[in-house]
């Protein structure tokens, strides 16, 4: 099947996104850009692997009931992707709008850290952790998109470091927003006493929420030290 672009919704170092319809339906394709510095051969690899990698994570979260995009069409060999189109606005513009109350904007950010907790319960690390790469619809309810840099993890250290950039994001482009990791951090937290008991994966199970709360306090001393 045919996608049919109409728009283009970003263009970064390492993919073009394009929204449009795919039978009909509204659609997102992304295409892998070539790195011409790169040897063919390594490029070729490099971009087969991840694409697969990034292919496989969203089925998974998929499979789990998590609201991600569902995965219609890949072209491993060209480097393309067709998903389903998440309905919402970004984070960004969500915590930019003047017309919300403060009690919207801390559902979304509730919402988002739960989100991003039930993501960490299923072993997986997004790597890309930015107000762009959230949306939020009507309900202020949240839904991660872009998991081109998300892994299968189950040490501390990786979940840490998810929290991390959204700490300093939340204060270097919103610092308006009064105690927003703060926010955040609680939906993170209640996550896991909602959801219960963490289950045993396949490679063991992934560190509880306070866990990785503590490993986010030692990668912001470090930061702290070393800056």
């Amino acid at each position: 099947m045919v996608f049919l672009p109409d728009s283009r919704l970003y263009l970064g170092a390492e993919a073009e996104v394009w929204s449009g319809l795919w039978m009909g339906k509204p659609a997102v394709r992304k295409l892998r850009r070539k790195r011409a510095w790169r040897h063919p051969d390594l490029e070729k690899r490099l971009g087969y692997r991840r694409m697969l990698s990034e292919a496989r994570i969203l089925i998974r979260i998929k499979n789990s009931g998590l609201p991600v995009p569902a995965i219609w069409d890949v072209d491993l060999e060209n480097g393309r992707i067709v998903m389903e189109k998440i309905a919402g606005r970004p984070l960004i513009e969500v915590l930019r709008d003047k017309s919300l109350t403060k009690q919207q904007i801390d559902k979304a950010l509730f919402n988002t850290g739960a989100s991003v907790r039930l993501l960490h319960r299923l072993a997986v690390t997004h790597g890309d952790l930015s107000t762009n790469n959230i949306l939020i619809d009507e309900d202020f309810n949240a839904a991660l998109i872009d998991f081109g840099l998300s892994a299968i993890e189950y040490e501390v250290e990786r979940f840490g470091i998810d929290l991390h950039v959204m700490d300093e994001i939340l204060g270097a482009s919103h610092p308006n927003i009064e105690n927003a990791i703060d926010v955040f951090l609680d939906g993170y937290r209640q996550c896991d006493a909602m959801e219960g008991p963490i289950s045993e994966l396949s490679g063991g199970k992934p560190p509880a929420a306070k866990e990785v709360i503590k490993r986010l306090d030692d990668v912001r001393s470090r930061v702290r030290y070393h800056g």
